[in-house]
């Protein structure tokens, strides 16, 4: 069973009015509703709900909606037929007229669990949460277990983040409906999210039990033996996922990260460029794209892809960071300088960003433009501080003499590093490369670095030996 939608779809729908209305017009053995309309003596209602079965058969619901204004005599109240006239205006953007319709069955028939399920997706579809949330909990106190009322609350919940609460009404709703794929996996997602690895994988099992072939659960287990360290069986569940939903961007990027750590890069590429193909407005494929090809170092293609990320995503202040080194690198000061700049606008605490910026005008003989630059930078902070200290030295040219002395007693290694790297590069302004090269070679030779300068030092180094 799918989760609630439109109440019902429509084939659904007519199939469940079919069989109800031949079940009123004969006790006798089963037959289609087919065969019993084609009967002449067949009750008007089933042969009206026929015609509307053929006609939504060929796609044509603004037809379908044309029978009900020339309905037989005698099914004009008819709740079920009009049931499902709310739910053909719904789908076909009448929502007004579904509203109105809805609410006249509710005032009719105020405990009727299947016309409160149309009202709550007209209040869904509306946006209004509250009408939603007041109907579903009507819902729920006349059927306690009912599976599409409890997946829509613990929908709600999951929207909130709220996963405890979301999970126990998943369970109800699987409690329910024991082999509804919706419920089962949507309990498993929020077992996955509250880390509750061995339950989700469960229940994502049992969701595959039913439905071999389920996209969501092949692409949680791809999750969960990814973070297990098992990659190439990760890459066997999103491929698996791929082949049930192929046009979906997601399990291309995983696809792509877990191809990525088991070494093979060309499969990684191709994964992530598939999925920038599928959503070329999503930034996330550029930012895996962009960071695999730094890696190789096609700084070329790198520098291209960081700049598709923050074309499309501008808030994403690492592909700033990443752009404004590699402009650096092509000697590229002006775009490298605008570059951190906007990482600077996210991250202001970060001071790397203010000495890079006013390396850049350093770089491009603007002397003027960043002593200007590090003046405002300089007024926010404590002049105790090594950030001032070493922010001073560029502005005035000069004073290294105490910073080397602050600089190397820094007991963060982090940040000894960092600036490490600034002392390196302030002499290799004041062109003095002996000085540079010692600065530059220290941190090089750090463990495990956590800061961007490394990498331009690297780059600095290699340069040098060149």
């Amino acid at each position: 069973m799918k989760k609630m939608s439109v109440v019902f779809t429509c084939a659904a729908t007519v199939a469940m009015l079919s069989c109800a209305t031949a079940a009123t017009a004969s006790a006798s053995a089963p037959v289609t509703a087919s065969a019993k309309a084609a009967e002449s003596d067949a009750p008007v209602e089933v042969r009206f709900v026929q015609q509307l079965s053929d006609t939504l058969a060929g796609g044509n619901t603004e037809q379908a909606l044309a029978l009900f204004d020339a309905m037989p005599e005698g099914t004009e109240n008819n709740a079920d037929l009009q049931m499902l006239k709310a739910s053909l205006l719904l789908t076909s953007g009448r929502e007004g007229e579904a509203e109105s319709l809805a609410k006249s069955l509710l005032a009719a028939n105020p405990n009727d669990v299947n016309i409160l399920s149309l009202n709550v997706m007209v209040a869904k579809n509306k946006g209004d949460t509250a009408t939603k949330s007041r109907l579903l909990k009507q819902i729920i106190a006349i059927d306690p277990g009912n599976a599409d009322a409890n997946m829509e609350l613990g929908d709600e919940q999951a929207l909130k983040r709220s996963y405890r609460n979301a999970l126990a009404y998943y369970k109800k709703a699987v409690d329910s409906e024991p082999t509804n794929t919706d419920a089962l996996f949507s309990y498993g997602k929020m077992s996955y999210y509250l880390r509750s690895d061995a339950e989700a994988r469960a229940y994502f099992e049992r969701v595959l039990a039913i439905d071999p072939e389920n996209a969501q659960a092949l692409a949680y287990l791809g999750k969960l033996e990814g973070e297990s360290r098992r990659f190439r069986a990760a890459c066997d569940y999103l491929n698996r996922a791929i082949r049930s939903d192929p046009a979906n961007t997601e399990y291309y990027l995983d696809l792509g990260t877990y191809t990525r750590y088991t070494g093979d890069y060309a499969g990684a590429e191709a994964a992530w460029k598939k999925a920038v193909a599928l959503n070329p407005d999503y930034f996330l494929g550029y930012a895996y794209l962009a960071g695999l090809c730094d890696e190789q170092d096609r700084f070329d293609d790198a520098y291209d892809y960081y700049r598709k990320v923050v074309e499309k995503n501008p808030q994403y202040f690492y592909a700033y960071e990443s752009l404004g080194m590699l402009a650096w690198k092509k000697g590229n000061w002006t775009e490298a300088r605008s570059a951190f700049e906007k990482a600077r606008e996210k991250n202001p605490q970060n001071i790397s960003y203010a000495l890079m910026i006013a390396a850049t005008y350093w770089k491009a003989n603007d002397i003027a433009g960043m002593k200007k630059s590090t003046e405002a930078v300089m007024k926010g902070l404590d002049r105790q501080s090594l950030d001032y200290a070493v922010l001073r030295m560029f502005h005035d040219m000069g004073g290294d003499g105490g910073v080397v002395q602050k600089v190397a007693s820094e007991q963060n290694s982090t940040k000894k590093g960092k600036f490490l790297y600034y002392m390196a590069l302030y002499y290799d302004l004041k062109n003095n490369p002996s000085l540079a090269g010692k600065y530059y070679a220290e941190v090089t030779s750090m463990r495990d670095p956590m800061f961007f300068e490394y990498r331009l030092a690297e780059w600095s180094v290699a340069d040098g030996a060149k």
